[in-house]
């Protein structure tokens, strides 16, 4: 009992000297008890890092250029197109022959990792498969495994050299040269359905006017989303140029510290971003830690304006992020929600993504933004 009416004490006195005082502390604060004893007030220090002082920028003097791009029938047929492989079926070729580009080998294979000697180990873990359907020279695969089945016939067995990549998935595999028995059992070939009214029943559309206007609606609202994030981008670059208050060492030390975990947890899995790679640590302590002080400066600037601007995230806002989460695990919608209303914590992550589009939405209202048109490869070929 004498501890939660100590805590409670502190927690109160600290409050009033922070509220009558005008503090914002960065952190929590830290409590050193000075003096407890009995018949004595009690007395206990604080040690805290203050909030800076945030002046506003002028954000009618920020200047951006949004793109606009418009999808047209050529980009609507190459949505299409890819939609009709998708849903491709196949065929057998009865003749035997060599399998050509494009077309589908039923195989089984097994791979097994090269020593330093040049000798085959074990077969591997998810190297080994039974009647895998492959498409020569297609996608999925390891680079360069799919290539070298072309020219291949059914009862055919052939080894297939590759090097899997460095950013590969298992860090067992990463970087390792590795030899495949592929055996070919069966040759197919894709059969795409016919672009029709049929089609579009089949997609639940009424014929392929209102399917093809359907896609131009999707793509659309696919390239003003690729618009926004650069002119968010671009927002943010200018908002950071003109954020020049000093940051909290502690804030910059915490976001640093996550950053650095993350970074370390890639080089032990060899999966290590290309730019970073031939780095040595005290270089990449460097830049990272300017990429947290960049965050929490932004971080705190955003937050500033929503403020004192009376930005705030509403209950229905929350609830629709909640059910949006909740929708991404079909079937345990009611425990995701149930885990929100049960943790705060959860809720706030959702909160503040929120506030900050909010906050830019705000800020883009007073900026000075210049819509310019462009081409659709503009536009997508630099995000």
């Amino acid at each position: 009992v004498s501890g939660e009416v100590l805590e409670d004490s502190v927690q109160e006195a600290t409050r009033q000297v922070l509220t009558d005082r005008g503090l914002r502390p960065a952190m929590q604060p830290k409590i050193e008890l000075v003096n407890y004893s009995d018949g004595a007030d009690l007395e206990y220090k604080i040690d805290l890092e203050l909030l800076p002082e945030i002046v506003m920028p002028d954000f009618a003097g920020i200047e951006l250029t949004r793109q606009k791009a418009t999808p047209g029938d050529a980009e609507i047929d190459a949505f299409l197109a890819t939609m009709t492989r998708s849903l491709a079926t196949t065929e057998d070729i009865a003749e035997t022959r060599p399998a050509a580009r494009g077309e589908v080998l039923v195989c089984d294979f097994e791979g097994r990792l090269k020593n330093e000697d040049g000798s085959l180990g074990e077969p591997f873990t998810g190297g080994t498969a039974k009647d895998a359907p492959i498409e020569v020279a297609g996608e999925g695969f390891i680079p360069g495994f799919t290539e070298q089945l072309e020219g291949m016939a059914p009862g055919e067995t052939r080894e297939v050299n590759v090097t899997f990549p460095e950013g590969y998935g298992s860090a067992a595999l990463a970087g390792k040269a590795a030899v495949f028995s592929v055996t070919a059992k069966a040759l197919k070939r894709r059969v795409p359905p016919v672009m029709d009214d049929a089609f579009a029943k089949r997609v639940g559309m009424d014929d392929m006017a209102a399917l093809r206007a359907r896609v131009g609606e999707n793509l659309q609202r696919e390239y003003d989303g690729l618009s926004r994030q650069r002119v968010k981008r671009a927002l943010l670059d200018a908002l950071a140029e003109r954020a020049t208050f000093n940051v909290p060492e502690s804030m910059v030390e915490g976001e640093f510290a996550q950053i650095w975990q993350r970074v370390e947890e890639d080089m032990k899995a060899g999966r290590l971003d290309a730019d970073d790679q031939g780095k040595d640590e005290a270089t990449l302590k460097a830049e990272y830690r300017a990429i947290a002080e960049r965050r929490i400066r932004l971080g705190l600037l955003l937050s500033e304006i929503g403020r004192t601007n009376n930005i705030q995230v509403s209950n229905e806002e929350l609830s629709a992020a909640m059910r949006a989460e909740a929708g991404r695990y079909p079937g345990q919608e009611k425990q995701v929600l149930e885990f929100f209303r049960k943790n705060p914590g959860a809720v706030d992550n959702l909160r503040a993504p929120i506030f900050e589009e909010k906050v830019v939405d705000f800020v883009l209202e007073l900026a000075k933004v210049n819509e310019v048109p462009v081409a659709v490869g503009e536009l997508t070929g630099g995000v």
